[in-house]
């Protein structure tokens, strides 16, 4: 079956759920009328459906290769990437000062959905080149964001991030990578990275890599590292690719899924760089690329789940089992029937946080406040971390529901599977977005979650009079996370970091209860309340057992020695 971009869903969720309607009303963002809205998320999923959807397949039956030097990319994949560049989606919120749209996050959240639902291996050039725009903008000098941006944006050029070396993962503070000063205002990088993806394509006219490295004397750890821009072509003076840059490709990686996506191991040589933002201030210029990169990712897990639950569904609808001569299709069983209902449940859960997160951040971006601020630092780990989880789980389940064809490869199903697997790894894996949630989003002592929990608390009571089940159960759930919450906060980090999936986990699933009975109080005559029920009544209730693991905190953690795991 095609695909189909789940633009209802989406705007409903703009429009009813995440309060959309605040961010159209800023001075910065007021030209995003319902309207011009409705018609970006069509043009977009058209694009998607029909230009994107239908090179995914061959992505992944046909990889990335490096051949000779040159990285020769999947059949379709440079015409595909061509229409996303011209019809102007990698700059869609970009500064229109350098030819973006200069369209919300949130809308740049759904499209990323839209896209990576239909081709999650081709969506991740834009995706990574619209995190090195957002740095450039923040962070560069002016002279580099007249020369880079226009490129970055038009889809002429693309960009990488280059974090990761073979002995570091994620610990990046132990990066090998050097810079030293040419005196004429450029730099010297040398160094090697991995997992760089889209490291080269054979169908870009230049490749922006923004490169950690650590300047002579620079102490060491994270605080010594600074971030510069190295492309593959040395502009000229008019501005135009000339020489090759002294960076190669190594090697691509063999992988498990997103096969058209080549990932790089990638050899700077004394490539010539430019340095973006403050000498030793390379960790702060890059996380305003990991921060819209991690939002991106999880829109990239939910996307490829809601075409994973497409297909299942499809699937269930259509396949007959039972006696010979029967009728009854397996979307009847009750198994089946369970599975499908929490995927879209989830979905819907999972697609509410992430555009929530969204909404904060271009709320920040508009009015500058502290609130929206913190909101919005608080929502990026949970989105990335349960968007993502629940990317893996309902990619697993639609597999399940197509039963033994869902192992044969002609069917589809698993390469969704496949691919969607890296998404609760890179950009800093799932327990690490747990562990900044009671860490570094906690500093202050839970004060932002207890905020988001009254408005939570607040659906609930207004729910009372006609769902008043389903609103107790919110209500119950969000009284006994701030209770949870409360706790978290007095404990040492070894407690706090042994109970932080868990916890991350129950964040999410009481958030999605909320977003939930909204949607049940939005449209009180639709299958959103019959979809919320089973949300609330099926799935809200693991928190509590989530939450009992949070409270056990490191007890018992490390009883058990490596030799005893080995017995």
């Amino acid at each position: 079956m095609s695909f189909r971009s789940p633009i209802q869903d989406s705007q409903f969720i703009l429009d009813k759920i995440v309060g959309f309607s605040d961010v159209s009303a800023t001075e910065r963002f007021g030209e995003a009328t319902p309207d011009l809205v409705e018609a970006i998320l069509n043009e977009a999923g058209k694009l998607s459906d029909e230009v994107m959807a239908p090179l995914n397949a061959a992505g992944d039956a046909t990889p990335a290769m490096l051949e000779n030097g040159v990285v020769r990319t999947s059949p379709g994949f440079a015409e595909g990437f061509r229409a996303i560049a011209e019809g102007g989606w990698v700059g869609v919120t970009a500064d229109p000062e350098h030819g973006g749209m200069g369209l919300p996050q949130a809308i740049g959240t759904a499209i990323t959905d839209f896209m990576s639902g239909a081709n999650l291996a081709l969506q991740l050039n834009p995706l990574l080149t619209q995190g090195q725009i957002e740095a450039l903008e923040a962070h560069a000098s002016d002279t580099l964001k007249a020369l880079y941006l226009p490129k970055l944006i038009s889809g002429e050029w693309s960009g990488t991030m280059n974090l990761t070396e073979p002995h570091a993962g994620s610990d990046v503070g132990a990066l090998r990578s050097t810079a030293t000063d040419n005196g004429d205002g450029t730099f010297s990088v040398s160094g090697q990275k991995i997992f760089i993806t889209w490291g080269d394509a054979d169908f870009m006219a230049n490749v922006c890599h923004l490169v950690l490295a650590r300047l002579p004397d620079a102490p060491g750890g994270t605080k010594g590292i600074s971030l510069f821009l190295v492309p593959k072509l040395l502009p000229k003076d008019d501005g135009t690719p000339g020489e090759r840059n002294s960076l190669r490709v190594v090697s691509l990686e063999h992988k498990l899924g997103i096969h058209g996506s080549p990932t790089a191991v990638m050899e700077f040589d004394g490539a010539k760089g430019w340095l973006v933002g403050k000498e030793q201030g390379g960790m702060a210029a890059m996380f305003t690329m990991m921060n819209n990169a991690r939002l991106g990712v999880a829109a990239q897990g939910i996307g490829v789940a809601e075409a994973a639950f497409q297909k299942a569904l499809a699937y269930a609808v259509e396949r007959k089992q039972g006696k010979a001569g029967g009728t009854g299709t397996i979307v009847e069983h009750a198994d089946v029937r369970r599975m499908l209902t929490a995927m879209k449940a989830d979905i819907f859960a999972a697609r509410s946080i992430a555009l929530a997160c969204a909404v904060a951040t271009d709320m920040t971006h508009a009015t500058g406040e502290a609130d929206w601020k913190s909101r919005a630092a608080l929502l990026t780990p949970v989105a990335k971390a349960f968007g993502t989880d629940i990317g893996v789980s309902i990619c697993n389940e639609a597999v399940q529901v197509f039963g033994g064809m869902g192992f044969i490869e002609e069917t589809g199903i698993a390469q969704h599977l496949r691919d969607v697997r890296i998404t609760p790894i890179y950009e800093g894996t799932n327990g690490i977005q747990a562990m900044d949630l009671v860490a570094r989003k906690m500093m202050d002592g839970g004060d932002t979650l207890y905020r988001l929990l009254d408005e939570v608390e607040a659906t609930a009571e207004a729910a009372r009079a006609t769902q008043p089940q389903l609103a107790e159960s919110v209500w119950g759930a969000a009284e006994t996370l701030r209770e949870a919450t409360e706790w978290l906060v007095g404990q040492d980090m070894d407690a706090r970091f042994a109970g932080a999936v868990p916890y991350l986990k129950a964040v999410a699933r009481v958030l999605g209860g909320h977003y939930h009975l909204k949607a049940a109080l939005a449209e009180p005559e639709s299958a959103r309340v019959a979809l919320a029920r089973f949300y609330i009544q099926r799935l809200l209730p693991e928190h509590a057992s989530l939450l009992a693991q949070v409270r056990v905190g490191d007890a018992g953690l490390y009883d058990l020695s490596p030799d005893d795991l080995a017995a």
